[in-house]
């Protein structure tokens, strides 16, 4: 097999013993939503990725083998930060200038609507196949959507590729608006009906493009004849694998544009292929192809100022990973939830893990508008609902149902704890469940937050269908009514700024945010800043400790199990909500666990961010902490967040005009001193999401 001549980002998949050029060379790739890196490696981004498929199109060293033939599984148009304002339309030139070939229709694709998905495929230079789904409102036998079933590539040597596009019948209960009366059709049924036709026409490969759990996509190995797939390039999943079952390989290639899979094939006498599979991982190394670099600059300048506005901080790794909260209980999981259920005051919540979509560790440091509407961009308000334990043990139940699958219905949850055993039929694997400290009752009432998404009873949640659907769960709190989990988070965030400003100028308002603060300090996860020791700039040394907590009197206590803090954390001022104190954050590192709000805040009003089809309307676009007279938010260039004075800077910046515009006496604005690095104001409190045990599984952990 050809090698690849960077070793750093490339690995063999399935070797080939083959010295002679390919008959094919193959591209594939699937699920990707985020044009921009990431922070950790792989970093991703589309202007990598495309050196890297540049790379394999035109290399001198590939000159006279075949031409490259590029494959996409689907999932391009929505969710990320872009998608909530485009719709889907940046991705056209993207999909479009990698020199896709052919796609798969994939469940995200469709979140706008059928109609915008056609308007968006009108602009596309490839078909969008899907050949197991029909619509019988276009036609007999017509594929939802009008889309193509199947198509034939021809390759530069002039074999013929032929490809059919199949999906799983799960991700139909996931899309928000579909055509009525749809038929899905099995997969290996349609691929048997279909997969002859290309043959007589010709094709000596087979490809099936798929949006299928990798479950799925072995399924349909097995239940077709053997030599009738030659090869499955799916997604839905978001890691990379490869397996072989019979004779056909299977083959997923990670996300987000930090993967892709470079495939060679050769022709074996008597029929059949040989192929070798190269995965590449896209690296900060890899050189960013310029006139990409200045797509994604056309495609996002308008957002950009915006969305890179600090909007808080962590000082605690959030774990955002799909492999983390479609598995078991998050960190990250818990503080959302969390949240929806005292934003409401509610008894309980369950959030299907497919809202967190950020598919990241948050490491600590700034959070940014950005990160909260990457992580969490849906469009589907908070509701509250009326349900009976019956009820809530069936959405549980459902949640755990497909598991091992990485499925977004796998739940975190608020004042819950339940046990499940994945070796159980799905059905019967919850094996007790616990609200607000007692057993469940399957027949008294809950009060529950949740996703509007699962109240409308997708993905498998009928137990949650609202009255409005057509179910049984009295709404409280409808969708038209309801709040995004993504301005609630941001509120949340604003809160810890002024609440202290409220009990003057909102009272209302005061009482609202100061029951949040005072609700999650009771479930321990606000952790007052009690202590009076200055904040000094520390170096943190490795040190194994817990999870920290502080006790009434303000001292330090740990529990469950090590952490190991690997980089120097600088200390953090804090305060309680009267902003007049002056307490200060202990400097040993165990207090160095959660989240602050940044003094460079977001201040812009909400109805602009709502204006750019982000964010919903706010309570706070009226507050006079939040006009146009706030202090600018924007951050110098030498306050880089490398700099491990960033924070520090930043404080002593804006203390001032923060604290006059705060309302904080004179006599505390005077004490800082702009040239002093332990003279700095107090204002915040610090929060520390943490793992409790909600999720527990049989024989696993707890």
């Amino acid at each position: 097999m050809h090698q690849d001549n960077t070793p750093q980002s490339a690995s063999i998949t399935l070797a080939s013993d083959r010295e002679t050029p390919p008959d094919l060379r193959l591209l594939h790739y699937n699920d990707v939503y985020h044009i921009e890196s990431g922070s950790a490696e792989p970093a991703g981004g589309i202007s990598r990725f495309q050196t890297v498929v540049n790379e394999y199109r035109s290399n001198p060293r590939f000159q006279g083998q075949a031409s490259l033939i590029t494959f996409f599984s689907g999932d391009a148009f929505n969710p990320s930060l872009e998608s909530s304002v485009t719709k889907g339309r940046h991705m056209v030139p993207i999909l479009n200038a990698i020199g896709t070939d052919v796609a798969c229709v994939g469940n995200h694709d469709l979140d706008f609507g059928i109609t915008q998905f056609r308007q968006l495929r009108s602009h596309c230079t490839f078909p969008w196949l899907l050949a197991n789904v029909l619509d019988p409102a276009l036609g007999e036998d017509v594929a939802l959507a009008d889309c193509e079933k199947t198509t034939i590539l021809t390759s530069s040597a002039g074999i013929k590729i032929g490809v059919i596009g199949l999906a799983e019948r799960e991700w139909l209960d996931t899309v928000n608006s579909l055509p009525p009366d749809l038929v899905y059709k099995s997969a290996s049924a349609t691929a048997q009906e279909l997969v002859p036709g290309l043959r007589e026409e010709g094709c000596e490969l087979i490809v099936a493009v798929t949006h299928m759990r990798e479950p799925n996509d072995v399924k349909l190995a097995e239940k077709t004849p053997p030599g009738l797939i030659d090869l499955i390039l799916g997604g839905h999943d978001h890691f990379y694998s490869c397996q072989r079952v019979n004779s056909t390989y299977i083959l997923r290639s990670g996300t987000d544009f930090k993967q892709l899979s470079y495939i060679e094939g050769w022709k074996k006498d008597g029929g059949g292929w040989d192929f070798g599979i190269t995965r590449r991982d896209i690296i900060r190394s890899t050189p960013e192809n310029p006139p990409t670099v200045e797509l994604v600059n056309k495609l996002t300048c308008s957002l950009k100022t915006k969305l890179e506005k600090p909007i808080g901080y962590t000082a605690a790794p959030l774990d955002g990973r799909f492999t983390t909260v479609r598995t078991r209980e998050s960190n990250l999981g818990n503080f959302v939830c969390d949240l929806m259920r005292y934003y409401y005051r509610t008894e309980c919540a369950i959030m299907a893990s497919g809202t967190i979509r950020g598919d990241q560790v948050y490491s600590p440091g700034l959070l940014r508008l950005k990160d909260i509407m990457n992580c969490f961009p849906f469009e589907d308000p908070v509701v509250v609902l009326k349900v009976t334990g019956k009820a809530l043990s069936e959405a549980l139940e459902n949640s755990v149902s497909l598991v091992p699958a990485l499925e977004g219905r796998f739940p975190q949850v608020s004042n819950i704890i339940f046990e499940y055993d994945a070796k159980l039929s799905p059905g019967s694997r919850v094996q007790w469940v616990n609200v607000n400290g007692e057993n469940l009752d399957q027949e008294r009432e809950y009060i529950l937050a949740t996703r509007g998404y699962m109240a409308r009873g997708k993905d498998g949640f009928e137990s949650l269908l609202a009255q409005s659907e057509g179910g049984k769960a009295e709404e409280i709190v409808s969708e038209e009514n309801g709040v995004l989990i993504s301005t609630i988070l941001r509120q949340y965030f604003l809160s810890l700024k002024v609440v202290g400003t409220w009990s003057k100028k909102n009272p209302h308002l005061s009482r609202h945010w100061g029951g949040v603060q005072k609700g999650l300090q009771e479930q321990g996860t606000i952790k007052e800043a009690n202590s009076t020791e200055k904040s000094k700039n520390t170096v943190t040394k490795d040190v194994e400790n817990t999870a920290p907590e502080y006790s009434g009197n303000g001292s330090l206590k740990t529990s469950n199990g090590p952490i190991r803090h690997q980089a120097p954390l600088p200390s953090r001022p804090q305060t309680n909500s009267n902003f007049g104190n002056t307490e200060r954050v202990p400097t040993d590192p165990k207090a160095e666990q959660g989240l602050l709000v940044d003094p460079d805040i977001d201040t812009d009003s909400d109805s602009e961010i709502a204006d750019s089809g982000n964010l919903s309307s706010s309570p706070f676009s009226a507050h006079p902490l939040l006009s146009n007279t706030a202090p600018s938010t924007s951050i110098p260039p030498f306050l880089s967040e490398e700099s491990g004075e960033h924070l520090f800077r930043l404080a002593r910046l804006y203390a001032k005009r923060w604290m006059r515009l705060a309302g904080v006496k004179e006599e505390s604005v005077a004490m800082v001193d702009e040239s002093s690095e332990d003279a700095l104001p107090s204002w915040t409190k610090g929060i520390a999401p943490k793992l409790e045990g909600r999720i527990r599984i049989v024989g696993g952990e707890r």
